[in-house]
């Protein structure tokens, strides 16, 4: 299925594909073979595949890719993705990173050069070893009390937001922050209590990146910038027991609260909403110990007032809850296997 965008509109696409990394050997080259990938009893060739299908239907102006391949002294994020453009006849074929993560999970943009120009343009000031408050530039620490108890703690990413400004053929010029929030997951619980401190502990780091990142945004909107801050934010309102604790999600943080210049993401005002039952998700996860899947709403794509003006259509690419889609089983299946995530996609008409 092609669901192509007409001339005037630009369509964008948030996308985490898992564990795309080990789809490439150092060299970049796709490992199209019957070995198994990191997904579940599926074979590289078949993820690699399924993702081709994805990314073709997509047909998207840029995709901001969530765990996407890394980048270290042996690997190149850029090498991989536009190898993988070339293969699958991409018109998203080139790619940019910004800041290196500690991971093996880059963020990365990538797009149609016939359609955009793109930049990487951080944005603060770098802080000193000591961190600094506010909005200091994403590779750099930020000096916050995390804990409410009045000594302040340091704050890094693990995976620095990537800032781009894109210009379109017309001169239109965007900003795009590409984010991949602190998971909450307890990993490496051993017991209840480890697994509710380790539990809490995420979620403070995950809502001090998300403060960071709202402080940053503060600064954009401020400055007039047409903004689009799209990724997987590892929460979503009422997604688990600890929110009530903190009082708010991540994602209302980013959205903005109070006297803040709003956000626009209408699965996110569905979901907070207090009054609609429905439920969107943008992830599936196989929970072992119940034996059965469990869906959540993690990626979102957000836009600021003015942008939210022109009536943009955003769209979740579940196999199994758009019909469009499932019209089409060989996408369906090709969602089903690339990824654990599904696309998130905006169309913008500028």
């Amino acid at each position: 299925m092609s669901d192509q965008t007409p001339a005037d509109r630009l369509r964008l696409a948030s996308y985490n594909v898992e564990w795309f990394n080990a789809l490439f050997d150092d060299r970049g080259r796709l490992l199209e073979d019957r070995e198994y990938s990191a997904r579940y009893k599926i074979t590289r060739g078949d993820q690699l595949a399924a993702l081709g299908i994805v990314f073709t239907a997509l047909d998207a102006d840029g995709v901001m890719i969530i765990e996407a391949p890394d980048t270290n002294g042996r690997r190149s994020t850029v090498t991989a993705l536009e190898r993988f453009a070339a293969q699958y006849g991409l018109r998203a074929r080139q790619a940019i990173i910004g800041y290196v993560s500690e991971t093996e999970q880059e963020i990365a943009f990538l797009y149609d050069p016939d359609k955009l120009s793109v930049r990487h343009d951080p944005q603060g000031e770098p802080a000193p070893s000591r961190g600094a408050p506010g909005a200091p530039r994403f590779d750099s620490q930020l000096r916050l009390d995390i804990n409410g108890d009045g000594v302040e703690d340091l704050v890094r990413f693990s995976k620095p937001p990537l800032e781009l400004v894109i210009t379109t053929n017309a001169g239109r010029e965007l900003r795009l922050i590409g984010v991949h929030a602190k998971s909450k997951a307890p990993h490496g619980a051993g017991d209840d209590a480890a697994f509710k401190r380790i539990s809490i502990d995420n979620r403070r780091k995950q809502l001090a990146e998300c403060l960071w990142l709202r402080a940053r945004i503060d600064r954009q909107l401020e400055a007039g910038d047409s903004l689009i801050v799209l990724g997987d934010f590892n929460d979503g309102p009422g997604l688990d027991e600890y929110e009530k604790l903190f009082g708010l999600s991540g994602i209302e943080i980013v959205l903005g609260q109070g006297d803040q210049i709003r956000l626009h993401e209408p699965h996110a005002a569905m979901a907070l909403s207090q009054t609609n039952p429905l439920a969107p998700s943008t992830a599936r996860f196989w929970l072992q110990p119940q034996k059965r899947y469990f869906e959540a709403l993690l990626d979102f794509i957000m836009v600021s007032p003015d942008l939210a003006a022109t009536k943009p259509i955003w769209r979740i690419w579940h196999p199994l809850d758009d019909p469009a889609v499932l019209e089409v089983r060989e996408l369906a299946d090709a969602l089903l296997s690339a990824s654990d995530h599904f696309p998130v996609t905006l169309d913008l008409a500028l």
